[in-house]
């Protein structure tokens, strides 16, 4: 890594930690919304850095479809136990049991857009004005259009054309009563900075991020991990490759790619010969054209 690689990675850590720390200035009930993936998982370095030796200012947030892979809940769990912050965890099943949303039917069932109701829920029963998390402008293009600062109505909807404007590093987090902010300090990063950055501050992962070998299946085109979540019949074919996950989410909806990648260099040198974006092995994000964006103005993060 070059000093200009590393000078660019100050200031990108120097804005998202000022972010944190506006948040924990202006909002009385902040949450930091943790899903095991690499982004979230960098959020929590930046916010040691940010409030070490103190206590965060805020718990961090879980929603669990029930449908994760093993290894993230594995990592999220030695995670919180090294670091001694508070975890909250809402559960889609909770969602399903009280009759809340309806688990999809079909070989193509997922519950990824069930997190939603559950999210919404979690908030008003804590009482969050605030989340953290760690979307990024590069993922999707719903996503480039969020502001760093970008506020929910009492409904948890975005409205894209309803967004403050942002001058100067100034972030405005006046709302109304039942209004809610999503923050996104890492938002002006690249999937090459978050992992240029865990290179740099040697940032443990969950081991799916690395090569491994892993009985999978082929499915519209993606190869996905071969679990009892994705509703396989005799179509489905179980073979064993050699894969990882350029990004983490529900079993049903994230596919691997085949990658001998096993060491962060490898990943980084991966990703720069790459023409498709990490969110081009989400099957949520194929839905339709404005997939993302539709699901943002219903509450998603």
């Amino acid at each position: 890594m070059t000093q200009q690689d590393t000078d660019y990675l100050d200031q990108l850590e120097a804005e998202a930690i000022y972010i944190l720390r506006e948040v924990a200035g202006q909002f009385e009930k902040p949450a930091l919304l943790f899903s095991g993936g690499k982004d979230s998982i960098t959020l929590v370095r930046l916010a040691e850095k940010a409030f070490r030796p103190g206590k965060f200012p805020f718990p961090l947030v879980h929603i669990d479809t029930g449908h994760n892979f093993p290894e993230t809940i594995v990592y999220r769990d030695e995670m919180v136990s090294r670091i001694n912050e508070k975890l909250i965890v809402g559960y889609v099943q909770d969602s399903i049991n009280e009759g809340k949303v309806v688990e999809q039917k079909g070989k193509n069932a997922s519950r990824n857009a069930l997190q939603t109701t559950t999210l919404l829920d979690t908030i008003l029963k804590y009482g969050f004005d605030a989340c953290i998390g760690g979307a990024r402008r590069d993922e999707e293009k719903a996503r480039a259009k969020e502001r760093i600062f970008s506020v929910r109505d009492e409904f948890g909807q975005w409205d894209p054309k309803r967004q403050r404007p942002e001058l100067w590093s100034i972030y405005n987090g006046r709302i109304h009563k039942g209004e809610n902010v999503r923050v996104f300090p890492i938002s002006n990063w690249t999937e090459l900075d978050v992992w240029n950055y865990i290179r740099r501050e040697k940032i443990e992962l969950p081991s799916i991020y690395f090569s491994h070998e892993r009985d999978v299946i082929t499915r519209n085109g993606q190869i996905m991990a071969a679990a009892d979540h994705l509703n396989m019949d005799d179509l489905d074919i179980i073979s064993s490759k050699r894969v990882r996950f350029r990004t983490v989410g529900d079993m049903t909806c994230t596919a691997a790619i085949e990658s001998d990648a096993d060491q962060i260099d490898d990943i980084i040198e991966e990703i720069r010969a790459s023409k498709i974006s990490e969110r081009g092995a989400r099957m949520d994000d194929k839905v339709s054209e404005a997939a993302m964006e539709d699901r943002k103005k219903g509450g998603y993060f």
